[in-house]
């Protein structure tokens, strides 16, 4: 899982170095006045993308969508995720080998994960140890410390200033597509080419443009992340008694 995440991650850090072919404006005659001006009119591309991926690491907290297509291992995840307050909570899914939840509380950990996803995890061991993890840990939550080693390799979304922190603005050419819509909202959208693959860039509009998603196809590993919710509080709460499995 650690590999996915981290690829997952990466995808969008690729921004920052991509080399993409400018698109400028179209010019015309003279401006009616009645013409409605485009988004970022006075913005190159790399101006946008720049400005995007600078806003979004001022954000204190957001809500980050995966999906991943990939024959080896699929995923898909949903993590809310903030800085400073400790709070994440999230689930993922691996294709064929499960699913599982999150909800981190500062330095606790709370896990469900599903039958599939715990004999993936129990390869290896035998068949009885592997059916009496699925008949007591299976769809509870268990209680772990975000400091455990294998813990910290499924928290790879919760961590969202190391997340962040790769959304470096760097010397890029932006092609400008043009505005669009997003959820319901104005944005505008940029694209590259980088090899065989090509990425779709989703900002929003305005003058303190944000990142809202990033996609790619043509490549292995195809993928599409969206990024909303920004600085609004993650509720996290402990699980309810009855849901919890004690393994001490």
């Amino acid at each position: 899982m650690r590999r996915v995440a981290r690829t997952a991650a990466a995808a969008v850090c690729t921004l920052s170095v991509l080399s993409l072919a400018a698109c400028g404006a179209e010019e015309g005659g003279a401006a009616s006045p009645a013409k409605k001006v485009a988004p970022f009119a006075d913005k190159s591309g790399p101006d946008v993308v720049n400005s995007a991926l600078k806003n979004i690491r001022k954000a204190t907290s957001l809500h980050l969508s995966v999906d991943m297509k990939s024959a080896d291992s699929p995923m898909k995840a949903e993590f809310s995720t903030s800085i400073g307050g400790g709070k994440c909570t999230g689930t993922m899914a691996m294709g064929d080998q499960g699913s599982m939840a999150v909800i981190k509380i500062d330095q606790t950990v709370y896990m469900k994960l599903d039958e599939a996803m715990l004999r993936a995890q129990s390869e290896g061991e035998s068949e009885a140890d592997t059916q009496a993890a699925v008949d007591t840990v299976a769809d509870h939550w268990m209680t772990e410390k975000a400091s455990d080693p294998d813990t910290k390799d499924m928290l790879e979304f919760c961590d969202l200033e190391s997340l962040l922190k790769d959304f470096e603005d760097g010397d890029t050419e932006a092609k400008k597509v043009g505005p669009t819509t997003f959820a319901g909202a104005p944005a505008f959208r940029l694209t590259e080419k980088d090899g065989e693959e090509t990425y779709s860039i989703l900002v929003s509009t305005g003058s303190t443009p944000q990142l809202l998603q990033v996609s790619s196809t043509g490549g292995d590993e195809p993928m599409t992340m969206t990024f909303s919710d920004f600085d609004k509080p993650v509720v996290a709460e402990k699980p309810a008694a009855k849901d919890m499995v004690d393994l001490g």
